[in-house]
């Protein structure tokens, strides 16, 4: 369909196209030196020790739940309001996932407060999650898994450089995951980053990302090692030099991209609120730190259609989404939460149902910020 405003459009020209052909020309494609550059320019910019970079984001939670030592029939406590792929993560390697509530209606990350409630002996895991790029409470919920014991990952997904008190997100745990998806602020198609200040947990990533081999075929072509031995049973999770120059392409475009996504964020939430809609909520009035407007979403008035609005935005050539459905309502999920009425996410399920996600990006222009709200102020009113 061509949409008059898409949900997310792509930063891409030349910069990306010059960069993927250079690639093309070098012969080599595979884990390599852009690779490399890419994590160094990355870690550099979050702030952290060391950057691995592997073949998605879904990879990089998996490996990070690894070597914060999940284990089978561990507990790990994640957002009740994330994508899917926080949790599957974790299923991969055997855990039990306990749901997290929202803090608020206005403050979608997680509730410090519930994690702190639903913490067992059996938990081993926090996953905390900067919900469309704004920052949970981080200092909080440090304080609080650091006097349990437990170690915090966080699906920074969301969020590339987006700060609290002067730290990036990405910094507070014992390592965070970075996605690259299509429609994240830096894109690489596919990709992920795992970052860390831990020696171990970097080890111990670089050695699953490549099917527990202790040398790479870079390393062999550059002739630092003739053999290698399989130390672990690892994955195939590399990333690919065309998509590491993509990435190098996009990290010099994001600081300004971040700014033009601000801007237009704060004009949509300003139009928004001039509509004077009874009922309708606009999350995230007072956000912690600085956010990076991955998501800009709303709340529509309890006992609004979502369904009748998305379809009157359709009409009017605006995309919308919902990020998320409920994790425990999925079909997949029935056999692990059963019923869903000992889960405790009062706040959560009281909102689950009037989500919606507008248009958001370094994209949008006045002109089409003003476009989202008239077509907002239709679709409720019908």
């Amino acid at each position: 369909m061509n949409w008059v405003v898409p949900l997310s459009d792509l930063t891409l020209g030349d910069e990306e196209i010059c960069a993927m052909a250079e690639v093309i020309r070098s012969g080599w494609l595979t884990q390599g030196p852009r690779v490399e550059e890419f994590e160094r320019k990355f870690v550099a910019l979050i702030g952290s020790r060391q950057a691995i970079a592997v073949a998605n984001g879904t990879a990089a939670l998996h490996l990070a739940y690894a070597a914060a030592g999940l284990k089978k029939n561990d507990e790990f406590i994640l957002p009740a309001l994330t994508f899917v792929a926080t949790m599957n993560a974790g299923l991969y390697l055997g855990g039990q996932p306990v749901l997290a509530d929202c803090a608020s209606t206005d403050d979608l990350t997680l509730s410090v407060e519930d994690v702190a409630r639903k913490i067992t002996p059996r938990t081993r895991l926090i996953v905390s999650m900067p919900y469309g790029g704004f920052c949970p409470d981080m200092r909080a919920l440090k304080d609080l898994a650091d006097q349990e014991g437990i170690p915090i990952v966080e699906d920074a997904c969301h969020a590339p450089l987006a700060s609290l008190g002067g730290r990036c997100i990405g910094s507070f745990g014992k390592a965070a995951a970075f996605s690259f998806f299509g429609n994240k602020n830096l894109t690489t198609g596919e990709g992920g980053m795992v970052v860390t200040d831990d020696d171990d947990v970097a080890a111990r990533v670089r050695l699953l990302r490549s099917h527990g081999m202790s040398t790479l075929t870079w390393d062999r072509h550059r002739g630092h090692a003739a053999e290698y031995d399989v130390t672990e049973l690892g994955f195939n999770y590399r990333l690919d030099e065309i998509r590491a120059a993509l990435g190098i392409a996009q990290l010099a475009k994001l600081p300004e991209a971040t700014r033009r996504r601000a801007r237009a964020a704060a004009q949509l939430r300003e139009a928004l609120a001039s509509l004077e809609i009874p009922g309708l909520e606009i999350p995230f009035s007072k956000p912690r730190g600085n956010p990076v407007h991955h998501l800009f979403v709303i709340l529509l008035p309890v006992g609004a259609d979502r369904a009748q609005f998305r379809r009157r935005m359709t009409e009017m050539g605006i995309q919308t989404s919902v990020h998320y459905p409920p994790l425990h309502r999925f079909s997949f999920s029935s056999e692990i939460f059963g019923g869903s009425s000992d889960l405790r996410i009062p706040v959560f399920e009281s909102l689950a149902g009037r989500l919606v996600t507008l248009p958001m990006g370094p994209h949008l222009t006045s002109e089409s910020v003003g476009r989202i709200a008239e077509s907002v102020g239709k679709a409720v009113r019908s």
